[in-house]
């Protein structure tokens, strides 16, 4: 693939589950990393078959020879009941592994724990600003980072494909084949609606399927790591938050095949939007490679004063599709001054150059992703 990515194992000293939606890398990064390593990867049929048979047959491989480590089972979710033998050569002979999986949904279906603190969770993100070398945010804006999507001569044919293979994957694993209608229906609007507040009553109005349902759907798009529902920040002092969540897909351009939405103008409302959700993905990325604890949320109160990320309880961010940032822009970084001890009050924008207005920081957005992986947001 020719690109260096941020995330680096193999200074683990204990079991690792690499969690990640197709496609991010992570078979690539494992086979760059330990070339040498046992590979078993459940989606060759050889392989499952033999081991969904006779799961003890891998403990027989590895006990039978020198185990060249980290011994590594790609698409773990595939075949749960291996985490039996695994979590037992963990505890008898101390192997070291690497589990890869695309659906945490499968491993919680399968009644299993995860090894029991046996193993630490990692997650596999699209390619990131830091990743790509040269940032083209156009393009980024339009087709996403997955990274045979970011190399593809044509990304909007390819996205099409992924999300079709996962549509007809999701449908086909969890058993929903008489509702394939629905759940496309109810993929389109939610990727429309993407970090928006949800409103399932209003999204299940708009897709045509009952409200207990969306609020399924959206549980299989979590579990399956296609999304994430990021909740509101309410630790503020004086107004009271909003309840709802927002939604989140983890990819820009796997949101805009799904939404149908294909050339996204510069400067248009929904550039703008994607603007926003692509800050999202890397501030996401960013935590999770960088074993930050700090919270992702983000704060709107009832009577309307917003923004769009809070990190931790110390840093707001907010993002706007503009050149030339005023006041009128801040309003909600100035309203949540007066919520807690924020250090940093960020406004992310299209500016050619930073500035500071009454306290607030304005980053273009490049200088804003430099010093996000610099360490220093």
């Amino acid at each position: 693939m020719g690109i260096n990515r941020s995330l680096d194992l193999t200074n683990e000293s204990k079991s690792v589950l690499l969690l990640g939606p197709r496609q991010t890398g992570k078979t690539w990064l494992l086979k760059n990393s330990y070339p040498q390593a046992a590979y078993h990867n459940l989606l060759h049929a050889d392989t499952f078959l033999r081991l969904s048979t006779r799961p003890q047959s891998l403990r027989e491989e590895l006990r039978s020879g020198t185990v060249t480590e980290p011994v590594i089972i790609d698409e773990i979710q595939k075949l749960p009941i291996l985490l039996d033998e695994v979590q037992a050569m963990i505890d008898e002979y101390g192997i070291r592994f690497i589990l890869t999986g695309s659906s945490a949904r499968k491993l919680k279906r399968g009644g299993v724990n995860l090894l029991g603190g046996r193993a630490r969770v990692r997650k596999m993100h699209p390619l990131t600003s830091k990743e790509m070398g040269s940032l083209n945010l156009n393009q980024v804006l339009s087709y996403g980072s997955q990274p045979p999507i970011f190399l593809s001569d044509d990304p909007w044919d390819d996205l099409r494909a992924y999300c079709g293979t996962y549509l007809q994957q999701e449908i086909a694993d969890e058993g929903i084949s008489r509702r394939i209608d629905a759940f496309a229906r109810f993929l389109r609007v939610a990727a429309i609606m993407s970090g928006e507040l949800l409103n399932f009553e209003a999204l299940a109005s708009d897709a045509a399927v009952p409200a207990r349902t969306v609020r399924e759907y959206y549980s299989i798009l979590q579990d399956t790591l296609v999304g994430e529902l990021v909740e509101p920040w309410k630790r503020g002092s004086k107004r009271k938050a909003v309840s709802s969540g927002r939604f989140w897909f983890f990819d820009i351009g796997v949101r805009n095949a799904l939404a149908g939405e294909r050339g996204i103008a510069e400067g248009s409302e929904r550039w703008g939007r994607n603007l926003e959700q692509f800050i999202y993905t890397e501030l996401r990325a960013f935590l999770d490679y960088a074993k930050d604890d700090r919270s992702l949320t983000f704060w709107r109160t009832r009577d309307g004063n917003e923004v769009d990320f809070v990190l931790g309880d110390d840093t707001a961010i907010e993002v706007k599709a503009t050149s030339n940032p005023s006041e009128r822009h801040l309003a909600g970084l100035f309203s949540i001054s007066d919520e807690g001890s924020f250090r940093r009050r960020v406004l992310v924008c299209t500016a050619s150059h930073a500035s500071l207005i009454r306290g607030v920081e304005i980053m273009p957005v490049e200088t804003f992703l430099d010093a996000l992986w610099m360490g220093t947001v």
